[in-house]
């Protein structure tokens, strides 16, 4: 069985977006559930751009041999700077992955 979610968010001036999925899947007995998030807003500069930042990364991992089950989180912010019609942009985008996994027959 598996079953599959997914979301496209579009702002009306389309300066930001949300992109989320959702997988959940039985194989093999166990239980996988996958859910994926993207999202980004985008920001005109009026002047030039000072200072970068830098990405951030989380990850957490753990896992219950007791209960067996098992997840997995990543999420990763940051920003970018883009220039198109010779006017300067500032793209903030956070991207996030969530993993859980678990036996069904325990």
């Amino acid at each position: 069985m598996r079953d599959l979610l997914f979301k496209n968010l579009t702002s009306p001036d389309k300066k930001r977006r949300v992109i989320s999925s959702s997988e959940i899947a039985e194989r093999a007995g166990t239980r996988s559930v996958i859910r994926r998030h993207f999202a980004y807003i985008v920001k005109e500069l009026k002047e030039q751009a000072q200072e970068k930042s830098q990405p951030r990364i989380y990850i957490l991992k753990e896992r219950n041999n007791k209960e067996h089950k098992e997840r997995f989180f990543c999420r990763i912010k940051g920003s970018i700077y883009a220039v198109k019609n010779h006017k300067l942009f500032l793209i903030n985008y956070l991207h996030s992955l969530k993993i859980d996994l678990a036996a069904l027959n325990v």
